[in-house]
Parts: structure tokens; sequence; C-alpha cells
């Protein structure tokens, strides 16, 4: 009898662990909980860095991590500080490393146990223990020079002329930059090859009242449509076309209801979502150090997006870059890829 009762007890201490077992959290116990946003530059562009930043609060508010953001302000005297900051403190470091690629390199050799994920760039360390997150911006970016073409050859839209020019600002020659406007300008040809482009870099990544004077210039030679690659700057493009009553492309986001009625389309690049993909293969303990992340328009992380930006557009124009969005994503229409020289 005494041993059918401790039979049946053991039984229910089974059964109860099973089921604490069962209703346990999805997210695993042992999963690494500090991670740190390292950023050459700074928070606020309702942009790429912004976005990152979402992804990395979903990280805390669905995973529980504890998390840090580093803003090295472009100031490259913080960078190896901070990234000595980041790899003391946390386990995993997402870092958006231009103009400090070598010391990111140095640094994961150093800490070959922390998890080094680059966003945006390759970056190879010897150890090859950092993870390379690479956006296929020129297929968006052609989506992006497809929509200004379209946009400039049309003059039932309001104020648009006749004159077949399309503009550009970035932030800075950058290779990254240079994909966007590369791609930009052969989506643009692809419509219609005698569409011209006009260019204006502008040195900085912040003052929006450079890159609002840059757009009025652009806007005074004839252009009709200017697509922002300035990050943070880039908001003064698109109050431009606002005040002039034309007509801008917003960048790394959905910036479409910024200026209402102006904001074309928005070529967005969600580097939150690379932040949260990545981080769900270490919870699920399928990740790989040492690799390269491809993300194009077949994984959405990349596109042309026109939702919020007041129907500005005929139908035409967004049926269009539909059809291109699905012949890139296929493989019957083959985009060229920047080559930095």
């Amino acid at each position: 009898m005494k041993n059918r009762k401790l039979l049946f007890l053991i039984s229910i201490v089974l059964i109860v662990v099973i089921s604490a077992s069962a209703f346990s959290p999805v997210h695993k116990a042992d999963a690494k909980k500090r991670a740190v946003y390292l950023i050459n530059g700074s928070l606020g562009d309702n942009a790429f860095y912004d976005s990152g930043q979402a992804g990395m609060e979903y990280l805390r508010d669905q995973y529980g991590l504890d998390i840090r953001t580093i803003e090295c302000g472009f100031d490259a005297g913080q960078y190896e500080p901070s990234l000595e900051a980041a790899a003391g403190y946390a386990d995993i470091i997402f870092v958006i490393s231009y103009g400090f690629e070598d010391q990111l390199k140095e640094i994961a050799d150093r800490f070959p146990e922390k998890i080094f994920v680059n966003l945006d760039t390759i970056v190879e360390n010897s150890q090859k223990t950092i993870t390379s997150v690479d956006f296929i911006e020129e297929e968006s970016a052609f989506l992006a020079g497809v929509v200004a073409a379209m946009v400039t050859t049309d003059t039932t839209i309001p104020n648009i002329n006749a004159d077949k020019l399309i503009g550009v600002v970035g932030g800075d020659v950058d290779p990254v930059v240079d994909a966007f406007l590369f791609a930009y300008e052969n989506g643009a040809h692809y419509i219609d090859p005698e569409i011209k482009v006009e260019r204006k870099y502008l040195g900085d990544w912040e003052d929006t009242a450079k890159a609002k004077q840059a757009t009025l210039q652009l806007y005074d030679l004839g252009a009709d449509i200017v697509f922002q690659v300035a990050a943070a700057a880039g908001m003064g493009v698109l109050q431009a076309s606002g005040d002039r009553g034309l007509y801008s492309i917003g960048v790394d986001t959905n910036q479409n209801n910024i200026i209402p009625g102006h904001v074309a389309a928005s070529d967005i690049k969600d580097v939150g979502m690379a932040i949260i993909n990545v981080y769900k293969t270490i919870d699920e303990k399928t990740y790989v150090p040492g690799t390269i992340l491809s993300y194009g328009l077949a994984t959405k992380a990349v596109d042309v997006v026109f939702e919020g930006n007041s129907d500005i557009l005929p139908k035409a124009i967004i049926d269009k870059v539909d059809s291109l969005r699905s012949d890139i994503i296929s493989g019957a229409l083959k985009i060229d890829i920047y080559q930095a020289e």
C-alpha cells in the first residue's frame, strides 16, 4: 500500500514538472541576455538608425533582453572606446561600423566568445566570428528610380514639368550611398534612357538646412522629384518638396506621411527586421558566426512602399513597380550590383 502511495506521489510530481515545462516561456532561459546597439551616428533620423533601435526595443519587449544603445555621433574618437565598452558589457553586439571597420575586427578577435553582428556592410575578421548583414539596396533603389522616372514623365501629376530631370541628395560619398545612387539611375533609365539624374552630396548626415538648400537647387534646375539618401539630414529634402509643392522619395523607413502629399514613396531598409531575425537564430541555437546574410526584395527587408503617400501617384506607377518587384524576386529581371572602385 505504501509503495502504491509512493508511486502515486511520484506520478503527481512528474505531471507537475511536465506541465510546468509545457507552459514555460517560448524563449529559452539560457539565451544570451545583454545586447548593445552600437552606431557610428545618432538616433533621431526617422530612418536607418531609428529602424535598428525599433528592432532592439522589440528584443527587449519580446525576449527580455537588457539592451543598451551607444551613439558615436559621427565622432571618430568615440569608435574604439565605444567598442571596448560594448564588448565589456554585452554578450551580443549589433554594430553599424562605417568608419571603424578595422577597430571592429580587432575587438572581435580579442573577444571571440562575443557575438558581433555588423549591419549594412561586410566585415570579416581573422577569427571569422563577425556575422554581416548585407542589404541588397540596389534592388529597392532600382524601383525608386522607376518611380522617379514615371513621375517626371507624367505631366498629369500636379506641378510636373516637361523636363526629363530627377534628383538625388546623398549624405556623403560612400559605397552604400553610391550603391543607392547607381541603382536609382539604372531604374530611371530602364523607364526612359533620356532621363537626366542630378546628384548632390552634402558631406554631412545631420544638417537638414544644407539638405533643404541642395534640394531647392535641384528643383531650380528643373527636377520635380528628389530621392533622399542622407539619414537625418534628409528631412530637409522632404521639407523642400512640401515648400515647393513638388515631390520627394524617402529612405530606410516609411517616410511618406512626414510631408503629406509630397513624399511619393519610400525606399525602406529594415534594419530592425534584420536584428530581430538574427537574434531569433541566437535564441533558437541555430546561429552560425562569421556568415554573410543577404537581405533583398525577397526578404521584404528592402522595398519601395507607397502606404501613407496620400494616393498622389497614378495606379499605373504602382502597378509597374509591383510587376518589376515580382520580376526581380523571380530572377526574370537582373539588377546590377554596384562595385566600389
